[in-house]
């Protein structure tokens, strides 16, 4: 067998998730906050003050990643409640609602940094704006999720059940995407692209990409660690969990 298939079969396994997790969690956590320091240092004291917005504008190194992430996670959330629905595998189905309430934490951030930005730009906290809008209803199919997840006693049934809600969200995602395109928006159209020509100046981007590679560390530790305990939780009457120190379940 490969390598690789076999270290993800092996994966697959209750107490080798556990000991991988709790190895690599903290990693996750602690790169995740050294890079976004970096980047929050960039942010506020390398970058100039934006010609139009002042430093105002600053606010984009947390509203963008947020942003990026909220999507993000609502799709590897769906990818994961896909092939938990389709191959029965039950880490999928706990790394899916794991994704659930870091993406909405994600998505609420988005939501509050994106009202406060929008007060001194459009002299207004909310407008029913086609992308404000359909980040609001991102929001409420994550909480839908949890909810669901939280509301069935049967773990399994419960995942299962909020995985295929989490499938049929998913077309939000490009609406979300192209709804400054789409509709005529208060919402500013895409000006920041890591990738190819951002009209954006080049000594604004360096700090953004330290914050997007930052959020992306920290979510995995944040993965990890909620996956790790939900998996501690169903597998709590093992002979495995029970050997474990206590401190080790914590």
């Amino acid at each position: 067998m490969n390598p690789l298939i076999r270290w993800f079969h092996k994966l697959g396994s209750p107490p080798y998730f556990d000991r991988f997790a709790a190895r690599w969690a903290p990693w996750g956590y602690g790169l995740g906050l050294l890079v976004m320091a970096i980047g929050t240092y960039g942010a506020l004291f390398s970058v100039p003050a934006d010609y139009q917005q002042g430093d105002s504008f600053r606010i984009l190194y947390i509203h963008v990643p947020s942003a990026w992430m909220s999507m993000a996670v609502f799709g590897l959330m769906a990818l994961y409640a896909a092939i938990a629905l389709i191959w029965r595998i039950k880490l999928a189905e706990i790394l899916a609602m794991a994704c659930a309430p870091i993406g909405a934490a994600f998505t609420l951030i988005t939501l509050a940094t994106g009202s406060i930005w929008g007060e001194p730009m459009w002299g207004t906290w909310w407008d029913w704006d086609p992308r404000l809008t359909t980040e609001l209803i991102l929001l409420f199919l994550y909480l839908g999720v949890i909810g669901l997840y939280n509301a069935i006693d049967d773990r399994r049934a419960a995942a299962r059940a909020a995985g295929f809600l989490a499938i049929v969200g998913v077309v939000l995602l490009p609406i979300i995407r192209y709804s400054v395109v789409w509709w005529n928006s208060l919402h500013q159209g895409q000006t920041i692209r890591l990738f190819g020509e951002s009209s954006m100046d080049a000594s604004m981007i360096q700090p953004l990409v330290w914050m997007v590679v930052g959020t992306k560390l920290w979510f995995l530790g944040a993965l990890l660690a909620r996956a790790r305990a939900d998996n501690l939780r169903r597998e709590s009457g093992k002979a495995w969990v029970a050997e474990l120190e206590p401190g080790a379940r914590a």
